[in-house]
């Protein structure tokens, strides 16, 4: 196609499609690269469920009574229950608590607090 008037110093010509397609390799390259740099480097992230905070101390304990206050007013009726959840808050230890339930989010203190007085309830 070309000849020596379009092409006098008989240099390869390459088209521009080839030279694009050489560039776009080279960016998948350097792309790749970079990926199994940032891969061969990435440390070992701590993933907690939810991304939920662990409670205090504090924080649980205004939880507990919050929970049990909730459970007084929806029993109010049933005298024999709220018994046994004025006893529950006697006899709560918070150190015994967090001991049975390390790094606790407001999400597994639910889940434990129904599972810990749902028998007082029935």
């Amino acid at each position: 196609m070309f000849n020596s008037v379009n092409n006098p110093f008989n240099k390869r010509i390459e088209s521009a499609l080839s030279a694009g397609q050489e560039k776009q390799q080279n960016q998948q390259q350097q792309q790749k690269d970079e990926e199994k740099k940032y891969l061969e480097n990435d440390d070992k992230d701590e993933v907690k469920i939810g991304g939920l905070p662990i409670l205090t101390e504090d924080e649980i304990i205004y939880m507990v009574k919050n929970y049990i206050d909730k459970l007084k007013s929806e029993n109010e009726e049933n005298d024999k229950v709220i018994q046994k959840l004025d006893k529950f808050m006697e006899k709560f230890d918070i150190k015994k608590f967090m001991k049975n339930n390390p790094n606790m989010t407001s999400a597994d203190f639910h889940m434990v607090m129904y599972n810990e007085t749902s028998n007082l309830i029935r």
